[in-house]
């Protein structure tokens, strides 16, 4: 068998064993829709005129632009701008809890936590991005938002964190309006007290827009890790992200990352290509260096004898 039968022989193995790996990827790496409980926990008591359905959601709105000048105050009690966080040229984790919330803003904020001190999340916080919390309630003081502050810093435990992790208040119409640009949708019962409010976080670009959505509580590393990598437009990350990326695709339905089996097969077909160039090209090369052997040639009817 020559090289050239043997190296096509081998790439046919090759590609004949991969297809089931990436027909069984596709059929079970898409994300499944999030329980509702995860998407909207908070079900308000009787007779509050919240109506959990239209009132305690997220709208994706993807793309939309952020107003950076838009003013809130940071734990000192100054006076700031958003793009004061968004001028480094990193993405911004956006996360809009009250800090007096019983329930599932802690919760929300422990996932933000478990998330930035993840190992699988190689992006360090405020050296690769931010992460900028606006409480939705305006009676909160800056006071207040630096006790948050000192509490989930203490927790994490990373040198330089306080340089990546905001925790800021405003007032009812500037919170309003970022919370309409981002799609958050929340409402203060007064019979409570208290804030009936979706749970998630939303990534944006460094100049501002809305880039992703993560549901629920829990927003594993990994999906983490892709979405800084693609909001960042390719400012953070390695090569292998970008190509992981590729072979995923967000669902805005479900605020996740599936590997979409077309992309999958995509980059498989680049793959084989390659492989198939490194067999034949040396093959062609090889042969047509290789001497050429000539047959005799004879006069016809005449069949030349050897001399003894």
């Amino acid at each position: 068998m020559t090289r050239f039968n043997a190296g096509m022989t081998a790439v046919a193995a090759a590609v004949f064993a991969a297809s089931p790996v990436f027909a069984q990827v596709g059929a079970t790496g898409r994300q499944q829709d999030p329980p509702p409980s995860l998407t909207n926990p908070y079900t308000p008591p009787r007779n509050t005129g919240i109506n959990a359905a239209t009132d305690v959601k997220f709208d994706q709105k993807l793309d939309t632009q952020i107003t950076l000048g838009n003013t809130f105050r940071d734990e000192s009690g100054a006076t700031v701008e958003l793009k004061k966080y968004f001028q480094s040229g990193k993405p911004v984790v956006l996360v809009m809890p009250f800090y007096k919330c019983p329930g599932i803003c802690s919760a929300m904020l422990d996932g933000v936590l478990k998330t930035v001190a993840d190992k699988r999340n190689k992006f360090q916080i405020g050296r690769d991005y931010q992460v900028v919390s606006v409480s939705i309630a305006p009676k909160e003081t800056p006071e207040l938002a630096t006790a948050k502050k000192q509490e989930y810093l203490s927790l994490l435990g990373v040198p330089g964190a306080e340089t990546g992790w905001h925790f800021l208040t405003g007032d009812e119409a500037n919170i309003r309006k970022l919370a309409d640009e981002i799609g958050y949708k929340y409402k203060y019962d007064p019979k409570t007290d208290n804030y009936a409010h979706a749970s998630g976080i939303v990534v944006a670009t460094p100049d501002g827009h809305v880039s992703r959505y993560f549901y629920g509580v829990e927003y594993p590393a990994g999906q983490m890790k892709l979405a800084l990598t693609e909001a960042s437009q390719g400012k953070i990350g390695s090569v292998v992200d970008q190509v992981i990326l590729f072979c995923y695709h967000y669902d805005p339905q479900t605020g996740t990352y599936g590997l979409a089996i077309f992309r999958v097969m995509q980059v498989a077909g680049f793959s084989t290509i390659f492989l198939l160039g490194l067999f034949i090209v040396p093959a062609i090369i090889k042969d047509a260096k290789a001497p050429k052997l000539m047959p005799a040639v004879t006069e016809p009817g005449i069949v030349k004898e050897d001399k003894a």
